[in-house]
């Protein structure tokens, strides 16, 4: 119910005032309304075209560059309609995906947009309308080294179909030099033994630390 607000005129009389409703229950304990997917970027693509290729260390035979990384493919962050292209299709050649929802997808992607600390990049096949490859950039924010920043490289995954494309080392070069503009003092990644020696070719070397961890699920 609406309760009405009375004032007072400078004679001391009450003078009526239109009445103010207030919001009932149900209206208080409605869910917000889930974003619907879109092209929205997860960051500025303007950062990827700002990125200098002239100081790239890898070597790739064609030449291919995060700007033109081969015929009918786009290199560009990852965007939450690419829910509708197979990204999550992609990520399950790497690592269980379990049922992800269009609404868990759309709330991480949104909590990761908006921490501006997640840097998802991806490949399309504008022919196919399909990702083909992805790699993620996390920064993490450190008190140590004079309060600075560390990149991880996470998730980098090519879809089966388009190995042998240099993808993954185009993925890997980019994310290097996003995390050099992003002023990251190192970046680090965890792999699998097998995959040491791609990851050696492309500039990284073998951390005396050990990756250890605690799993609670798949």
């Amino acid at each position: 119910m609406g309760a009405r607000m009375r004032s007072w005129s400078a004679e001391g009389s009450p003078l009526e005032a239109a009445p103010v409703h207030q919001p009932t229950a149900a209206a208080a304990m409605m869910p917000a309304e889930t974003p619907k997917p879109s092209s929205t970027p997860m960051f500025e693509p303007q950062l990827l075209r700002d990125l200098d290729w002239s100081q790239n260390t890898v070597a790739f035979s064609p030449a291919i560059s995060p700007m033109d990384p081969g015929d009918g493919l786009v290199l560009r962050p990852l965007c939450s309609a690419d829910i509708n292209r197979g990204f999550l299709k992609v990520l399950s050649q790497l690592t269980e995906i379990g049922g992800v929802s269009p609404e868990q997808f759309m709330k991480t992607f949104e909590h990761m947009k908006s921490s501006g600390d997640y840097y998802i990049i991806v490949v399309e096949d504008t022919n196919l309308g399909e990702i083909v490859a992805t790699a993620t950039l996390v920064i993490e924010h450190k008190f140590t080294h004079s309060c600075a920043k560390r990149g991880r490289i996470e998730d980098v995954v090519v879809n089966g179909d388009c190995r042998g494309k240099q993808l993954g080392k185009l993925l890997m070069s980019t994310l290097r030099l996003l995390s050099k503009r992003l002023n990251c003092y190192k970046i680090t990644l965890e792999c699998l033994p097998k995959n040491v020696p791609f990851y050696e070719k492309i500039g990284y070397s073998i951390s005396e630390e050990k990756y250890m961890c605690q799993r609670f699920f798949n």
